[in-house]
């Protein structure tokens, strides 16, 4: 009978490379692995419209549309609300701490501050986005 560690059992997050970068190795698509894949879900997640994707329509946040309204403070507590609704309810792979929102009135959007712990091996980190409207 084989003994497992522990440390074999933990899980590896892995999702694919939006960049669509090319494995050198593989000649396929490279992916991204343990806290590259939580970042760039959480941040799929932050600019996803709700009923933007197919036979899931309950998926997104309202953070796009909230870019339209004027910088302020009201906003920026919009902002947290709907950034951190999102990850609780559709990232269940790590536990939200705060959200922190910004208004950057020179450059027109918002400086968004993420802090989590991944689930599996309590990992703290810290992700950042920039939200600007784009039309």
């Amino acid at each position: 009978m084989a003994i497992r560690s522990e440390q074999n059992l933990e899980l590896q997050y892995s999702d694919l490379d939006l960049d669509f970068d090319l494995n050198p190795t593989t000649k396929d698509v490279s992916k991204k692995t343990g806290a590259e894949a939580i970042k760039r879900s959480i941040r799929n997640l932050v600019f996803t419209n709700f009923f933007e994707r197919p036979f899931r329509s309950n998926v997104g946040s309202s953070a796009r549309s909230l870019l339209f309204e004027n910088v302020d403070p009201l906003t920026s507590i919009l902002l947290e609300d709907a950034v951190g609704d999102v990850i609780r309810l559709h990232e269940p792979r790590v536990t939200l701490d705060k959200v922190t929102v910004s208004g950057d009135i020179d450059n027109n959007g918002y400086n968004v501050r993420i802090e989590y712990t991944i689930n599996k091996g309590n990992i703290p980190v810290v992700s950042t986005l920039f939200l600007e409207r784009i039309r």
